[in-house]
């Protein structure tokens, strides 16, 4: 039988739904998971009709439901095949393969003691949306969370509403990106969901994940939409008239430049009026560089990104001067650098905090003021060489997380 479905209830825990392709399914039977190869009892089977009615069994072609008491939702997943304990087949059923997330973007709770919550409902998300997937992730700055992947924005949106609106949580999510296959020179490949994850050394090919898009709009916003795809390295396919005022306008684009605020973007400059709709098409290989930002010389992995080459001193210059307003000066300078490999490619840098050393000579010799100023400047070296910057929240989650999201954790910090 297949899995099609499956639900969590709180007091006889999953109840899967299935469609019998062959043989027969009968309550007290014992069977088996093929994904997990698990045993189970089959506590009862039945129809639902349109309430669920206890029945004798299920034959081929009918569909039901089933509860085996299992409370672990990871124990049923949909596309699943079940099979006879005693005469297990050979070959899972055709017609579910894994879906393959494309956009992945991290969730953490807003109160650290949500952590619990968050994973128990990601659980039980998942076991009806088989398209979820997630692992633990912990960062400097938000803490506790899960990095997950989604099939795009849409799906993004819908996960997080729901955990939002059925499990009463506060969430943070970063901003999301794509998958990236990196070539290094002596042929390893390396799969990057993270930039952080993005190899050292020398990188041979980077590929990324491309989307063939169609865009519907008025004919009038032709130009500026055109202008848009180009801006976000896009290729045009084709252009078509529907009407005499709409039309259908092809492009294949960098999945990595729609994930943003591509479809935000789309609809200003349209008046609302535009409709994108995407499909995969699959990897190519593109000019991105891994650009990260140095504090004091040292590299800050929460803020590092992956972006196109022509584009990565404009991500330098954005990020450097945001955090030059966002970190708080400290006793020395404190250099903020961005830098794709040993290369520096923009710089900031936050003054020191002064006392007036000078204030107590009225007048006097300058070599008197030279000296004090001299000894000063070596008490800063001094501190420099020793001295750690500690970045506060506010400038992570600025970095990280979504305009709405900044101005979620604004709004809480007020209360």
């Amino acid at each position: 039988a297949l899995i099609f479905d499956s639900v969590y209830d709180s007091y006889r825990g999953v109840v899967t739904y299935v469609r019998v392709i062959d043989g027969h399914l009968s309550p007290r039977e014992q069977i088996q998971m093929f994904s997990t190869g698990v045993r189970h009892e089959a506590l009862e089977v039945g129809v639902i009709s349109p309430e669920p009615i206890a029945s004798k069994g299920l034959g081929v072609g009918e569909v039901g439901y089933l509860i085996t008491g299992v409370k672990d939702v990871r124990q049923s997943r949909v596309g699943d095949t079940i099979t006879s304990f005693n005469n297990p087949t050979k070959q899972a059923l055709a017609g579910y393969k894994d879906p393959k997330p494309m956009v992945f973007s991290g969730l953490f709770p807003l109160d650290g003691a949500d952590f619990p919550v968050l994973r128990e409902a990601l659980d039980k998300l998942q076991l009806n949306d088989a398209a979820l997937v997630y692992e633990p992730e912990s960062s400097a700055a938000l803490g506790f969370g899960f990095r997950c992947g989604f099939l795009g924005l849409l799906h993004m949106e819908i996960v997080r509403e729901r955990l939002e609106r059925e499990h009463k949580l506060n969430l943070i999510s970063t901003a999301p990106n794509v998958v990236y296959n990196v070539t290094m020179d002596d042929g390893k490949e390396v799969r990057v969901t993270n930039p952080s994850e993005f190899p050292d050394g020398k990188v041979a090919i980077v590929k990324e994940p491309i989307v063939k898009s169609t865009i519907l709009a008025p004919s009038e916003f032709i130009g500026t939409i055109m202008e848009l795809c180009q801006e976000r390295r896009g290729v045009l396919l084709g252009m078509d008239y529907i009407s005499e005022d709409r039309v259908e306008i092809r492009y294949d684009l960098p999945l990595a430049e729609i994930v943003f605020d591509f479809f935000d973007q789309l609809k200003s400059r349209t008046k609302g009026y535009a409709s994108l709709d995407y499909e995969e098409k699959g990897d190519a290989e593109g000019k991105l560089v891994k650009v990260d930002i140095l504090l004091q010389g040292e590299p800050v992995d929460a803020f590092s990104a992956v972006v196109h080459r022509d584009k990565a001193y404009a991500y330098g210059v954005m990020m450097t001067g945001k955090l030059r307003e966002l970190i708080p000066r400290q006793q020395f300078e404190v250099p903020i650098q961005a830098a794709i490999g040993s290369r520096i490619i923009a710089r900031e840098s936050i003054r020191a905090i002064r006392k007036d050393v000078l204030a107590k000579c009225y007048g006097g010799d300058i070599s008197r003021k030279r000296k004090l100023l001299e000894k000063q400047k070596e008490g800063k070296k001094r501190m420099k060489m020793v001295g750690r910057v500690e970045v506060p929240q506010e400038a992570f989650v600025a970095a990280l997380a979504t305009d709405a999201d900044i101005e979620k954790v604004k709004a809480a910090r007020k209360l």
